[in-house]
């Protein structure tokens, strides 16, 4: 067996591996696309996990009990043993509670898992106590921001308060994340012309339909309005769960998801796109590292500086993550 094959045979998920080996054989390209990130390892930062523990004894808002997939303790170490095409080498942190305390689990467990390099937090924006808040959490270097769900966005974009507060995230150089679908992307554009200093960043494609077919156009005029502010990203990520593939089953192909990433590199360009997992979610569509190859695969193609610049560089720009050693 050549050194290609079983590197292949080492990155691929469990399921692609069972099933290619039942076949007995391994496909040219594949072998190719193995090689090819053997000859150029590239370091990665994933932008998008959750990490959370329902065992506590207060337990957990989000996921709900129901959800039998995603309701159990989550961590950094679950995910550092999933097999993926490229090393992690850090990730940050999206907090999904709207607990303001949970800001501080998930800084009090980043103070033992160096893994993690990054927060982003969830804090009422647009309310009398966000100021006090804002200030205890930035005081730690890994709080790098707070997301903010579509729905508050439009509702709180013209209020008063609400920009006071992201004039205040911008002077403490913090980001916004921002996750919602079309609806949300004028006021992003909006939000970015306010505040032009903010860096804001749009999760999961604006939670566009992939489905192999050419794009919307009413999300494509809308990710192009937001993106004509220059401090606006947009997080790679949400390509599987756009497929409404629960099974775990999403496509598998780079081809399946080209009309989407077309549209957003030719949108945001090399410097404004950033990588996310959405793992734990996103393995409700496809393994982790399946998510992570399909982003690969697209963005070698474009050449390795634009691959590091998705996989990192980009990220350290939005974030201004630091490892930890």
């Amino acid at each position: 067996m050549t050194n290609s094959i079983r590197m292949k045979i080492n990155s691929l998920p469990r399921r692609a591996f069972l099933r290619t080996l039942a076949a007995g054989t391994l496909g040219a390209r594949e072998i190719a696309s193995a090689a090819e990130r053997a000859a150029s390892p590239v370091t990665v930062i994933d932008t998008h996990t959750h990490f959370y523990d329902p065992a506590r004894a207060q337990g957990v808002p989000w996921p709900p009990k129901i959800d039998a997939l995603l309701h159990r303790t989550v961590l950094p170490k679950e995910y550092l043993a999933l097999p993926q095409p490229r090393r992690v080498t850090g990730t940050v942190v999206v907090e999904a509670s709207p607990w303001v305390e949970d800001n501080q689990w998930i800084l009090d467990l980043a103070a033992s898992e160096k893994f993690i390099v990054g927060l982003v937090g969830s804090l009422p924006a647009g309310t009398a106590e966000f100021a006090g808040h804002l200030k205890r959490f930035a005081a730690n270097p890994l709080f790098r921001g707070l997301r903010v769900r579509g729905d508050k966005l439009v509702e709180l974009q013209d209020k008063p308060e609400f920009l006071a507060d992201m004039r205040r995230l911008a002077v403490v150089d913090r980001s916004l994340d921002v996750n919602g679908g079309t609806v949300i992307l004028p006021a992003v554009a909006k939000l970015a012309g306010a505040v032009p200093e903010l860096r804001i960043i749009i999760n999961h494609v604006a939670n566009t339909k992939v489905d192999g077919k050419p794009v919307d156009a009413e999300w494509r005029r809308g990710m192009a309005a937001a993106a004509r502010g220059k401090n606006v990203f947009c997080k790679v990520s949400g390509l599987v769960e756009g497929s409404g593939r629960r099974d775990g089953d999403a496509p598998r192909t780079v081809e399946f998801y080209r009309p989407v990433l077309d549209a957003i590199w030719e949108i945001f360009g090399a410097d404004r796109l950033v990588y996310g997992s959405n793992w734990p979610v996103s393995a409700r569509f496809a393994p982790c590292g399946v998510v992570q190859q399909i982003v690969g695969d697209y963005f070698q193609a474009k050449g390795v500086p634009a691959l590091e610049k998705v996989f990192w560089r980009n990220a350290k720009t939005a974030y201004q993550w630091v490892l930890r050693g």
